[in-house]
């Protein structure tokens, strides 16, 4: 009567130390713990390599892997605030208060951009406002308060 095998080496387990992971240090079971991944240095962390992916992101971020753009570093964005003029129209009661015949907005830190047509008469506190922005607040009977001398880009 033939014995039942009960328990079969998994073929990972069999196949170590035969074909690739043979060169170079022999058999792999003796080289494959995180100790023998070397120590701080960043040799292996190449484009394609995961061996220090964790250390990598803690030190680094997401910037060391992949592309980053083309702008120099020290090249600084445009991070000023701005707002449309049709914006500012849609949403009217989250923006502004309704005092008497006309609207008052306080856009203080906002540059106001004009690419529509006013339709309510608007007060508006801003930073800065692009020159058709102004014509557009005054030909509809509106105001516009700059906290900058400075106001046509």
């Amino acid at each position: 009567m033939a014995m039942k095998k009960t328990h079969k080496r998994k073929k990972s387990g069999r196949m170590l130390g035969r074909g690739a992971g043979s060169c170079g240090w022999g058999a792999r079971k003796k080289h494959k713990k995180a100790g023998h991944r070397g120590g701080k240095g960043m040799s292996g962390t190449g484009k394609r390599a995961d061996q220090k992916k964790t250390l990598v992101i803690k030190l680094y971020g997401n910037k060391y892997f992949g592309k980053q753009g083309i702008t120099s570093r020290g090249t600084e964005r445009d991070t000023r605030k701005r707002i449309d003029l049709w914006q500012i129209e849609q949403n009217l009661e989250t923006y502004g208060k309704k005092v008497g015949d006309k609207w008052e907005v306080n856009l203080e830190g906002y540059k106001i951009l004009g690419n529509t047509d006013v339709k309510h008469k608007l007060s508006i506190k801003a930073f800065q406002a692009s020159k058709s922005a102004i014509e557009k607040i005054k030909k509809a009977g509106g105001e516009i308060i700059l906290e900058e001398s400075d106001n046509e880009e």
